[in-house]
């Protein structure tokens, strides 16, 4: 399921003129500070599309939500040294090549994006997802963050994550080896401990 990119959209440009507000007043109450468990609400999309048609009225919060969590992915997401080792991990036609300023390598598509408000109603969080469609992978047809932290299944569209989701996660420029997906995440012990701040290939 490829992604589409609005490579011609000026980014730094719409940030410079937009202050980032909730994205519709339906959906007002998934950006609430947390619950007594301390979880936080979110609201997941597949695409930008989706998010659009959910607040028409909110076009520009939604694309700009959508390019920040497609740079955060590229920044953070597993990366890999060739096309095999990565779909692999993450199934046939699930990756794509990457040349980022003369070092190149191969990562999944980003397969959604989750939104939240955590400080304030005046102010949104996106972080980018990525899920498994590999049959030799354990975490085929989940949500995965970019560190590992596991969302739940596809189906999902709102749901709770733990406080530091949105915590800014370190950025990646090893790569993994074939299987690399599963192991690391299984490696990782509970959310914000030392292990999980290495990240992918770390």
């Amino acid at each position: 399921m490829t992604q589409k990119r609005s490579a011609s959209i000026n980014l730094h440009r719409m940030r410079k003129q937009f202050t980032p507000r909730p994205l519709a007043l339906g959906v007002a109450s998934l950006f609430l500070a947390a619950c007594s468990d301390n979880r936080e609400d979110v609201i997941i999309y597949k695409t930008l599309e989706d998010c659009t048609d959910d607040n028409p009225n909110r076009v520009q919060a939604c694309t700009l939500a959508y390019e920040e969590a497609l740079e955060e992915a590229r920044k953070t997401g597993p990366k890999y040294a060739n096309m095999q080792t990565c779909e692999y991990d993450f199934g046939p036609r699930q990756c794509e090549y990457v040349d980022n300023n003369g070092g190149s390598f191969f990562m999944p598509l980003m397969a959604g994006y989750m939104l939240g408000n955590l400080l304030s109603p005046n102010r949104y969080y996106s972080q980018p997802l990525f899920t498994s469609y590999s049959p030799y992978s354990p975490y085929r047809y989940r949500y995965i963050m970019a560190d590992g932290y596991d969302i739940g299944d596809l189906s999902k569209k709102r749901t709770k994550v733990k406080p530091g989701a949105f915590k800014p996660k370190p950025e990646i420029k090893k790569t993994m080896s074939r299987g690399g997906f599963g192991s690391t995440v299984r490696a990782k012990s509970s959310w914000g401990s030392s292990s999980r701040k290495s990240g992918w290939g770390g």
